[in-house]
């Protein structure tokens, strides 16, 4: 496996103060999250946003609300229809994910993410797709980096991802890892800058010393160091979207 199942550092963090400005609507049957570019709402370009296992919070919304200032209509569909592992639950220690996570396999989550680049691209008219995955959606930017699909890739901290998976990709693919990270440790690092290698596909690692698994994310924002990496891993998604996207 190119990146671990998540583990306890999946279920930590610190949830970011903000007031989305986007709005949620139900598509198909499924809560997504949609915010459009400042004075552009018909883009030809979008973000589909693969979320974390806390789903459309907060953190992520406030991240979506980042990638349409930088010219991105961004949509975040609710991957666990209604089964995300709430805040709360985190801080108290209460997330069970040994359990939670046989309910949100493939065949349930792949479906979600069909419906949303279909709606995108037939519904909204979007020419072209970028795909963010934080943590657990790292694995769906994998699976669906193909011709039709998912144009460009970029993921923070990936979990799941199978070495199958990401030597099957078809597009650009940019990582953000962190220096201390159980999922996406060291060796996994190696083995999967092997596998890219052979993809033959443009890509990209970062590493960022300092920080854990979830620093793009749900970072410390009162740790400069924490807060630079996160700001930092987003700027190399927005560059390398601007260059492939």
């Amino acid at each position: 496996m190119a990146s671990n199942p998540p583990a306890a550092c999946c279920a930590s963090g610190f949830k970011h103060e903000g007031t989305p400005v986007g709005e949620i609507k139900n598509i198909d049957g499924v809560e997504t999250y949609f915010v459009y570019p400042k004075d552009n709402k018909t883009p030809e370009k979008a973000i589909i946003f693969l979320s974390d296992i806390f789903g459309i919070f907060t953190n992520a919304q406030i991240l979506a609300d980042e990638y349409a200032n930088n010219g991105y209509l961004t949509i975040i569909p609710d991957l666990f229809q209604g089964d995300k592992i709430s805040v709360s639950d985190m801080q108290s220690g209460k997330a069970d994910l040994a359990s939670w996570l046989p309910h949100h396999l493939p065949e349930k989550v792949d479906p979600v993410v069909e419906s949303t680049i279909k709606y995108a691209r037939e519904t909204l008219g979007v020419k072209k797709i970028g795909a963010v995955g934080y943590c657990f959606g790292g694995k769906y930017v994998c699976r669906f980096l193909k011709p039709g699909q998912v144009d460009v890739g970029y993921t923070a901290h990936p979990s799941l991802i199978t070495h199958e998976e990401l030597g099957a990709i078809k597009g650009p693919l940019s990582i953000a890892a962190a220096q201390t990270d159980s999922i996406f440790t060291t060796q996994l690092r190696h083995e999967s800058e092997e596998i890219l290698i052979k993809a033959d596909q443009p890509w990209q690692i970062n590493l960022f010393s300092g920080v854990n698994h979830g620093f793009a994310v749900r970072a410390d924002l009162s740790d400069p160091k924490q807060k630079w990496a996160k700001e930092q891993a987003f700027c190399q998604a927005i560059v390398w979207f601007n260059e492939h996207l």
